[in-house]
């Protein structure tokens, strides 16, 4: 059959799939199961089934994930993720302004010990809309804030998606956490600016005056133990890899064991504590590795149709020209990012952007951090946010009236990250050049 009629065959059946509501990684094994047989006959298939799936999961760089999705579950189950935040409510003093920054700050805080995104808005959604409201912050944008503090997981190491991207494109996993320390804070900078701004237009509107609220302390012992072990982990992460002690890997098992150990300290050590961070780390790690699993059967797909290389075509103009090339992918990135989830996205989309990249000669390291930029925007952008959705399931809210702060976030987001990291590329590069 015509390459060109099966690659239309598979884009039907991809735009199918997901409006009809189909998992994405049963959408990606379709489209590559139908797409190869179409190209290379039925007998095709074998070369798709026995071990190769097998190898592909049982890769040594991806047993990263599940360590790091396991210190998210210790962390958000000990509850130190409510006492942060309800440190940071109390040094507020009553404004709105100031615990929003915080708890932007505290969201790439925890985004840096928990990796994961959903799980880091959900935690916020259920303690950080309460608290912002009663500081006068309306609800909406209240939720785009926990919301915004949530997808900082995507940036801030250690990130799943910069995981998946280092093992699909064979970068070193520690240089991309490193390169991610920088943009990851700009980020942190450029929400903060943008939630003040929508709230100082809000206030401008209100007709009645708030009453300053203060958060009730927890305790002293808590206290401490909270913040200590938030800060151990985070300094075991950063530290241990940039110092060479740990490989990221080594890092996810260290930092589990002190996530677990505050939880001892804490109290919260139970049967139930055990049960929920084991079975939500089994259900994160296996909906990866399915997608994972299912992506390269698609990229096998990808690389028979010629795919990649009718692209560098079509687009041959703009490989002597890397920026154009860059706004151009950013443009695409960012409205897959609006509909797909991340991990789906770098796996479906790698094997055919890369030879792209790779011939215009961007650098993988670069292009990575870059990446996930744009899929940290991507979780809080209508009409599949994931963070949005998160915050909205957890807090009761419905997600329309956060989505229509959220997309001003993620929008402004998007250009200033672009343009700096596209002008000064060593924003991304200079940290891991000095790393031992």
């Amino acid at each position: 059959m015509a390459t060109g009629l099966v690659i239309a065959i598979a884009l039907v059946i991809f735009v199918a799939g997901l409006v009809f509501g189909v998992r994405i990684h049963i959408v990606l094994l379709a489209v590559g199961i139908v797409g190869f047989v179409l190209l290379d006959g039925p007998g095709s298939i074998m070369g798709l089934v026995g071990p190769q799936p097998f190898i592909r999961v049982a890769s040594y760089s991806l047993s990263t994930i599940p360590l790091f999705v396991l210190m998210a579950q210790f962390v958000l189950q000990a509850g130190i993720v409510k006492d942060i935040f309800g440190i940071v409510s109390r040094l507020s003093r009553g404004r709105a302004e100031p615990l929003s920054s915080l708890t932007l700050t505290a969201g790439g805080l925890l985004g840096a010990v928990s990796g994961s995104a959903s799980a880091t808005s959900a935690a916020l959604g259920r303690v950080a809309i309460p608290e912002l409201t009663r500081y006068g912050m309306s609800a909406p944008l209240a939720g785009a804030t926990a919301a915004a503090a949530g997808s900082l997981a995507g940036i801030i190491p250690p990130s799943i998606i910069l995981i998946i991207y280092g093992v699909a494109t064979e970068t070193a996993i520690g240089d991309l956490f490193m390169g991610a320390i920088i943009p990851g804070i700009a980020t942190v900078v450029v929400y903060i600016v943008v939630v003040i701004g929508c709230y100082l237009i809000d206030e401008r509107k209100r007709t009645t005056p708030r009453q300053p609220y203060v958060a009730e302390p927890i305790g002293v012992r808590r206290t401490t133990v909270s913040l200590v072990s938030g800060g151990v982990i985070v300094l075991i992460i950063f530290g241990g890899i940039y110092l060479g002690w740990f490989t990221p890997t080594e890092a996810g098992a260290v930092g589990a064991l002190a996530a677990f150990v505050a939880a001892l300290l804490l109290g919260k050590v139970n049967w139930q504590f055990l049960r929920t961070s084991l079975l939500e780390t089994v259900k994160i790690s296996t909906m990866v590795l399915l997608i994972i699993v299912a992506a390269q059967v698609f990229s096998k797909f990808v690389s028979l149709s010629l795919l990649p290389r009718v692209l560098i075509d079509a687009l041959g103009p703009l490989v002597d020209n890397p920026v154009l090339l860059l706004l151009v992918l950013a443009l695409v990135f960012f409205v897959l990012f609006m509909f797909l989830e991340g991990a789906a996205v770098i796996l479906m989309t790698v094997p055919i952007v890369l030879p792209l990249i790779q011939e215009s000669q961007i650098d993988m390291l670069w292009f990575g951090v870059f990446i996930s930029l744009l899929c940290t925007v991507g979780t809080i952008s209508p009409p599949i946010g994931l963070s949005v959705f998160s915050v909205a399931g957890s807090s009761g809210m419905s997600a329309g009236p956060i989505f229509r702060y959220a997309i001003w976030i993620a929008l402004i987001t998007t250009v200033v990250l672009s343009v700096l990291l596209i002008l000064f590329p060593s924003l991304v590069t200079f940290i891991p050049s000095t790393a031992g």
